[in-house]
C-alpha cells in the first residue's frame, strides 16, 4: 500500500552532486539538511528518505527542499539505486507481505 513517489533525476554543474526532483514537497517550503556523521533524528517524511539514503550508501549529505533532493555524493559513488530509495519514500507493503486487516471478526 502507498504510492510510489515519482522521480527524475536531474543534471549538476558541480561534480558529486546529484539532484532528484519528486512529485510530492515533502518539507513544505523549509530546507531539511543531514550529514552522514550525524544521528537523523525525528520522524518526519525528510527524516526517514535521508536515513534510507544514508544506508543505502555512497552519500556524504542530503539537502531537501520541498520536492527537491539534493545528494552530495561520497568520492567514487555513483547514483545507482538512489532514485528507487526515493520513489519507494511511501510504499508501506510489500508483495508478499500480508496487508493489516481492520475487520473485527
Amino acid at each position: 500500500m502507498g504510492q510510489p513517489v515519482t522521480v527524475v533525476q536531474k543534471p549538476s554543474s558541480r561534480p558529486g552532486i546529484v539532484r532528484f526532483e519528486i512529485n510530492r514537497a515533502i518539507t513544505g517550503m523549509g530546507h531539511e539538511r543531514y550529514r552522514v556523521d550525524e544521528e537523523v533524528a525525528g520522524d518526519r517524511p525528510p527524516d526517514e528518505l535521508a536515513r534510507r539514503l544514508f544506508d543505502h550508501g555512497g552519500i556524504d549529505g542530503v539537502h531537501i527542499n520541498s520536492n527537491v533532493v539534493t545528494l552530495d555524493l561520497q568520492k567514487g559513488a555513483d547514483t545507482s539505486g538512489l532514485g528507487q530509495v526515493i520513489a519507494d519514500l511511501f510504499i508501506y507493503y510489500r508483495p508478499g507481505v500480508e496487508v493489516p486487516s481492520f475487520d473485527e471478526g
